[in-house]
């Protein structure tokens, strides 16, 4: 016997007409029945839907095309970024660049990250004007040019130019272009998927830190920038060629800035908790390397422990989809935020100056990027997956503070020695402990939400956990087609 139960709607969040979905519905007041549930009738009646085309849209299919489309994407993408540890390592103790200081790499790499969060509402607008392929285009073209302009590089502000503008331009428009692509094709299985599309940043970032080191030391700098300009070029353009949205039949609001979201404090627990995740988060990728020398290892073992982390990251990521299916999407964020927390605190401080100790604390690497798995998920869980474009858009524009200077603090909190890390440790530690808080709040915030449909902490929806799982998709109350967001209670609960 299945019911639907919807809360009272709260305060509207409005875009222009043309701008909206238009929700199919049967009457003014009644719910929108979740995907794969019938309509009212008989079993053979039609499927009513909550988004035009959905009666033709099976879970899969081709959606796991865009899935391994969107996992080669992030490994030329992300996961080449990931590499540039390995080349900050190798600045840091070469003196090949010159007017360079060790703040001033720091901000190379902080950039390539910010830079691309920065463009999101751009990339956001071109999705809208001209499509998701010819956006993600832009991308792949802007982040050839970058790495072959890095390859020329001899002063630090070619490189902040090239390595850090450029890049975070091409990454940006290729990031902001497949971020929100994975989740349209599934609904029961959208964690497992998406975090299989991430975890391909994991894998990139594995093979090109080994790859990366490699080069440099048998090719030179400037071929191993000119290498990988060509494979990403090629990889990304081919994805291009295959990659498919669902944005029209899913009605996806792209506002590149849609402030009326900043009225709910549940979007700012989102934010924060992705705030303090990616100060911690660039921390550790951009340092560890860096951080194996300064104990003592050689490169090879740096990088060999940055690649470590990255394959945690690459097996760990479709394992956390796995359990945020099974276990609540906020659920399974917030216990591995604290997880990341702990293991900087008790592995990486007291474990971390012997190498055993420090390949365990890699191991945990899936953990430490847990906001890339989970971000997209959680999203739709707070704001509904209509408006999850525009959330990001204005999410990637927040943490570009956090992507700039994450690594120019863990820089100036270095000091000398064996023990020069501890402060960065221990402020990595505690930033990823008030990230765990924020999104306990959220998962707060989300249960009383559920108290207020009445529901009692064991009935299930999609066959999940109520108190960490609901399929959330914003209902319409009115003719006129306004979007009303989930936030506010207009969801459909179905009990199991």
């Amino acid at each position: 016997m299945t019911s639907h139960t919807t809360a009272p709607d709260g305060p509207d969040l409005t875009a222009p007409e043309s701008a909206l979905p238009r929700l199919v519905h049967t009457n003014e007041n009644a719910p929108v029945p979740l995907s794969g549930e019938k309509g009212a009738g008989s079993d053979e009646s039609p499927m009513e839907t909550d988004w035009p085309g959905e009666a033709e849209f099976k879970e899969g299919g081709y959606g796991w095309v865009v899935v391994f489309s969107v996992l080669l994407v992030n490994a030329h993408t992300w996961g080449l970024n990931s590499s540039y540890a390995v080349f900050l390592a190798y600045y840091l103790r070469s003196g090949s660049i010159e007017g360079s200081s060790p703040l001033g790499f720091a901000f190379v790499g902080g950039l390539s990250i910010s830079i691309s969060l920065l463009v999101s509402p751009l990339a956001t607008w071109c999705i809208g004007r001209f499509g998701t392929a010819f956006t993600m285009r832009i991308g792949v073209v802007l982040e050839a040019i970058s790495f072959i302009g890095a390859s020329f590089s001899t002063h630090l502000w070619h490189l902040i130019l090239s390595q850090g503008v450029c890049f975070g331009l091409g990454l940006g428009f290729c990031f902001t272009s497949t971020v929100g692509v994975v989740p349209q094709w599934f609904t029961k299985r959208r964690s497992f998927a998406n975090s299989v599309a991430t975890c391909g940043s994991g894998f990139g970032g594995l093979i090109y830190s080994l790859a990366t080191n490699a080069m440099i030391s048998n090719l030179g700098l400037a071929w191993a920038f000119r290498i990988l300009a060509i494979l990403a070029f090629v990889v990304n353009g081919a994805c291009s060629l295959i990659l498919r949205d669902r944005n029209k039949a899913v009605g996806a609001v792209h506002i590149a800035f849609h402030k009326d979201l900043f009225k709910h404090f549940e979007f700012w627990l989102f934010i924060g908790w992705g705030f303090f995740g990616l100060l911690s988060y660039v921390i550790v990728v951009f340092s560890i390397t860096d951080y194996a020398q300064s104990v003592g290892f050689t490169a090879s073992q740096g990088s060999l422990a940055a690649a470590i982390f990255n394959l945690s990251q690459g097996i760990g990521r479709p394992l956390i989809g796995l359990a945020s299916d099974r276990l609540g999407r906020i659920n399974v964020a917030g216990i591995g935020t604290l997880i990341a927390g702990l293991a900087a605190f008790f592995l990486w401080i007291f474990a971390g100056a012997h190498y055993p100790g420090l390949i365990v604390y890699a191991l945990f690497g899936g953990f430490a990027g847990i906001i890339w798995p989970c971000v997209a998920p959680v999203g739709a869980e707070v704001v509904g997956l209509q408006l999850l474009p525009s959330a990001l858009s204005i999410y990637w524009l927040v943490l570009v503070l956090p992507a700039t200077f994450a690594e120019v603090i863990a820089l100036s909190l270095r000091t000398s020695g064996i023990t020069a890390y501890l402060d960065v440790q221990a402020f990595t530690g505690a930033m990823y402990i008030a990230s765990f808080f924020s999104i306990w709040l959220l998962r707060s915030w989300k249960l009383q939400q559920l108290e207020l449909l009445g529901l009692d902490g064991k009935q299930q929806t999609e066959g999940n956990q109520v108190s960490g799982v609901i399929e959330e998709r914003p209902a319409t109350t009115r003719s006129s087609g306004r979007l009303r967001a989930y936030m506010h209670g207009m969801t459909v609960i179905k009990r199991v």
